[in-house]
């Protein structure tokens, strides 16, 4: 038995059951954000901890607690996040099986779970037998005060955590969140070295398809990356800025805790170095809002072009938000794909999605001034929001196909817990999905909102028939071609042809 660690960090695998047959060989595998933050923060404090990325390595449940008890640490943590907004729910799927599990086989081990679906329902999460502990919020220092704990004693007295007394459970007054002028201090970088690997290091890791050029040779080794956490802004479909969470009052969504931290730029260039000390090139950064504050990017970015660093990047903006006047030192620091936001092609859905008033026209010539910089666009789109009509996500798919950009993401609408959209399905008893995977955009039992005019089944049948319509249009196919090569384009295609099972649709 090795040496009794103080915490070991846990992301469980959901791959399966979150993406289908797209799994096996077209879905990435992230480096987990969260976990390599909490990891190096706890570290810094003196405390031993370790990551074990089931997602990664592959492993199965029996697999998996095996390893647990293999590293044999005084807490065990689950960080349940994911990089994508929907993703900390849908992570619950491998979490719960895992976290039941393990305490079936090891009760004495203590479990505890933190991230942005457990600081959506706190008390939901609580709840599960298997749970000994609850992070609030992002967790950061209520995961130190546990960590001084014996995990036993004077529970009461631990400030940021949920835990049980008597059979009851307990939410203790949450902690601050890390507040920006301590960002390099309490957060001091990223665990990379506990990441597991085969051969070497973050060769488990792969980018998204198309961050490789549509080339699965080009995938790892992959790495990702924050700059800054949370959004300036209060999107109706969006959970993201739960994790700032700071009282827990019932009905708290992401809206009540916007707002965003960076760490400085002297700071965050040297995760990049290490990154580039590692080998790794492909680089997303998760920021939801990189191309936001230029006090932030702009140093950042000119840093990583005066000290030569070769990266393939990809960030996020809003489509309001991209300053022409920095394409140049984007294209220059690396930055060969910029995800948008566009969502809806309506004005006014998205004016009450709280996306902003830009119009139509604005859109067509951000991605021109894009593209004409020699960057690739990734337009994202969602479909079925509460006011959409078939016509209205016709108008949406009929942009998407005219804007033609070099690869798009294309959700159906989901009330995801912690956001403004899921306490507004609550209270209108609006049906919700029964399980964790009926959240997953590509899951079998995804099932999406219903609209005022449409069916969650009539709005799932349109998301996955205007994904194929997209990735099998001649002009779409023929622009991959001529960006990528031959070769990229039949391996779009060859993907194109996996069609996912659906539960409502009758599969």
């Amino acid at each position: 038995m090795n040496k009794q660690l103080d915490c070991l960090f846990v992301v469980a695998n959901s791959s399966q059951e979150a993406y289908q047959e797209l799994s096996h060989s077209y879905s990435a595998i992230e480096t987990d954000t969260w976990s390599l933050l909490l990891a190096q923060s706890c570290r810094s404090k003196g405390y031993g901890v370790g990551i074990l990325d089931c997602v990664a390595e592959r492993l199965t449940l029996g697999e998996s607690v095996t390893k647990i008890r293999q590293a044999n640490p005084r807490l065990v943590v689950f960080v349940i996040y994911g990089q994508n907004p929907n993703s900390g729910t849908v992570n619950m799927i491998g979490a719960y099986k895992l976290g039941n599990l393990l305490k079936e086989t090891y009760p004495e081990y203590f479990i505890c779970m933190v991230g942005s679906h457990v600081s959506a329902l706190p008390k939901e999460v609580l709840g599960y037998g298997f749970v000994d502990f609850i992070l609030l919020n992002e967790g950061v220092y209520a995961l130190h005060n546990i960590l001084k704990t014996n995990l036993k004693d004077d529970l009461d007295k631990v400030k940021g955590i949920g835990h049980k007394k008597d059979g009851l459970c307990i939410l203790n007054s949450p902690e601050i969140v890390v507040p920006q002028d301590r960002m390099d201090i309490d957060l001091p970088g990223m665990a990379w070295d506990l990441l597991p690997y085969k051969n070497k290091p973050f060769d488990l890791y792969r980018s998204h398809f198309w961050h490789a050029e549509f080339n699965h040779e080009k995938r790892n080794p992959f790495a990702a990356i924050y700059t800054s956490i949370g959004c300036m802004f209060k999107c109706e479909f969006c959970m993201i800025n739960i994790i700032n969470r700071n009282n827990n009052d019932d009905n708290i969504t992401s809206s009540d805790s916007k707002g965003m931290r960076f760490w400085s730029p002297d700071f965050i260039i040297k995760e990049f170095e290490k990154l580039a000390h590692y080998g790794v090139e492909t680089i997303r950064v998760s920021d939801e809002m990189f191309f936001l504050n230029r006090k932030y990017y702009e140093p950042l970015l000119n840093k990583i072009v005066e000290r030569g660093l070769k990266f393939n990047m990809w960030v996020y903006s809003r489509v309001d938000s991209c300053n022409s006047q920095y394409f140049e030192l984007f294209k220059k620091a690396g930055v060969n794909w910029l995800a948008l936001g566009i969502e809806s092609a309506n004005q006014n859905i998205r004016t009450k999605i709280t996306k902003g008033s830009f119009k139509d026209i604005n859109i067509r010539e951000v991605v021109r001034n894009i593209r004409n910089s020699d960057i690739n666009v990734i337009s994202n789109y969602i479909f079925g929001f509460p006011d959409d009509t078939k016509q209205t996500m016709q108008q949406t798919l009929d942009l998407a196909l005219e804007l033609n950009t070099e690869t798009v993401n294309m959700y159906a609408c989901a009330a995801l817990p912690g956001s403004p959209l899921h306490l507004k399905a609550k209270q209108n008893n609006w049906k919700l999905p029964e399980s964790y995977s009926g959240y997953g955009f590509l899951s079998y039992d995804c099932l999406p909102l219903r609209t005022k005019h449409c069916t969650a089944e009539e709005v799932l049948q349109f998301r996955d028939e205007a994904w194929t319509t997209y990735f099998q249009n001649p002009n779409y196919l023929n622009l991959v071609e001529k960006q990528f090569g031959l070769n990229q384009r039949n391996n779009v295609e060859d993907m194109s042809k996996i069609k996912l099972k659906r539960k409502i649709l009758g599969d």
